[in-house]
C-alpha cells in the first residue's frame, strides 16, 4: 500500500513540475513574482526609512524622551532641544495653504472638467502641469521678490478688516508664517487642479446624461451629481497636496522667517521642520544636535503619515455613507 502510494507521488512530482513550468513559461508566474517583489520593495524601503531614524536618533531620544515633542526650547550652546514649535510651524503653514488652496484649486478643476471648452481647457491644463513642475526654490525666490512686498502693500488693508483677530496682530516684518502659507498655496493648487480634473472627467457621461434628462441645468448637474461621485478623489488629490505643503524645505525656508517661536499671530516668523533640517543639518558640529535634527526628520515621518492615515478613514467612511444611501 505504501509502495503505491510513494509511486503515486513520483508520478505526480513531474506532472506537478510540468503544470509549473507551463505557468512559468506563460509569463503569469514571472509576472506574479515581478509585481510582488515591486510591491514588497515599498514595505522594505519604508520600513528601512523608520528603521534607520529611529537608530540614527537614539542619543536625542534617551536624553529628552516624550518631551521633546512638548518643549519649546531650541539651545545649541546648552544642548537642550523641543520641536513643539517646529511641529507648530509646519503644520500652521500647511493648514493654511489648505485653507486658501481647496476652493481655488476645486473650482478651477470643475471649471476645466465641466464647463471649459476643450481648447481652453487642454491649453490651461498644459500651463497647470508646468506649475507644479517649477523648483520650489522658485516659488521661494518668487515669494522673496515678489509676494513678500505685495503683503507688506496689503497690511494696512488687512489689520483694517480683520485685525480684531488675533491672527493678525503684533509687528509685521515680510517673511512670516503668513508668507509661508502662501507659497504653500501657490504650490499645491497645481495638484489639487490636475488630479480632481483628471477625477472628473473619469466620472461616466451616463451620470451626466441622466441628470440632464430630469431637467437638470448644467451646474446642477456638475454639482449635485458629477462632483459627489467624483468627491473620493477629490479628497485623495487634497491630502496628496497637504503631504507635498509638509514636507516642502526651500519656498519655505526662505519665506517663514527661520524663528523657533510659537506666536498666534500669523504675521510673526517662524519655523517648520523641513526648514531647521535644511538649515542646520549641515553645519551640525555635535552628536547630540545630529541625533535631534535625525529626530526631528522622525516626527515629521510620523507626522506624514498620521495625516495620511486619516485621509484613507475619512475616504473609507464617506465611500460607506455614500453606499448606504
Amino acid at each position: 500500500m505504501e509502495t503505491s502510494e510513494i509511486s503515486t507521488n513520483r508520478a505526480r512530482s513531474p506532472e506537478r513540475a510540468r503544470r509549473f513550468s507551463d505557468r512559468l513559461a506563460s509569463g503569469d508566474t514571472a509576472a506574479n513574482l515581478i509585481v510582488f517583489l515591486a510591491a514588497a520593495s515599498i514595505v522594505f524601503i519604508t520600513s528601512w526609512i523608520v528603521f534607520e531614524l529611529y537608530r540614527n536618533s537614539a542619543a536625542s531620544r534617551h536624553e529628552f524622551g516624550w518631551s521633546f515633542l512638548t518643549g519649546s526650547s531650541w539651545d545649541p550652546v546648552n544642548e537642550h532641544y523641543g520641536a513643539l514649535p517646529f511641529i507648530y510651524g509646519t503644520i500652521v503653514t500647511s493648514a493654511l495653504a489648505l485653507l486658501m488652496a481647496i476652493p481655488f484649486g476645486v473650482g478651477a478643476a470643475i471649471f476645466l472638467a465641466e464647463l471649459a471648452p476643450p481648447r481652453i481647457s487642454n491649453a490651461l491644463t498644459f500651463l497647470i502641469e508646468l506649475l507644479a513642475a517649477v523648483p520650489s526654490v522658485i516659488y521661494g525666490l518668487l515669494g522673496i521678490f515678489v509676494l513678500v512686498p505685495m503683503l507688506k502693500s496689503a497690511e494696512p488693508a488687512i489689520r483694517a478688516t480683520l485685525g480684531f483677530l488675533p491672527f493678525f496682530k503684533g509687528p509685521f516684518y515680510g517673511v512670516s508664517l503668513l508668507a509661508a502659507g502662501f507659497v504653500l498655496a501657490v504650490m499645491i493648487v497645481p495638484f489639487i487642479i490636475s488630479i480632481s480634473r483628471e477625477v472628473l472627467l473619469a466620472v461616466p457621461a451616463d451620470q451626466r446624461e441622466a441628470a440632464l434628462a430630469l431637467g437638470a441645468t448644467k451646474w446642477e448637474s456638475t454639482w449635485d451629481i458629477v462632483v459627489p461621485f467624483a468627491g473620493k478623489g477629490i479628497v485623495g488629490s487634497i491630502f496628496l497636496a497637504l503631504a507635498r505643503s509638509l514636507g516642502e524645505t526651500m519656498a519655505v525656508t526662505m519665506v517663514i522667517g527661520n524663528t523657533p517661536q510659537i506666536s498666534m499671530s500669523l504675521f510673526a516668523p517662524g519655523y517648520s521642520i523641513a526648514a531647521v533640517i535644511a538649515n542646520e543639518f549641515a553645519e551640525a558640529s555635535s552628536e547630540m544636535l545630529r541625533s535631534t535634527l535625525i529626530e526631528l526628520g522622525m516626527v515629521l515621518f510620523a507626522l506624514t503619515f498620521l495625516i495620511n492615515g486619516f485621509a484613507r478613514i475619512l475616504i473609507i467612511t464617506t465611500s460607506k455613507k455614500g453606499n448606504a444611501t
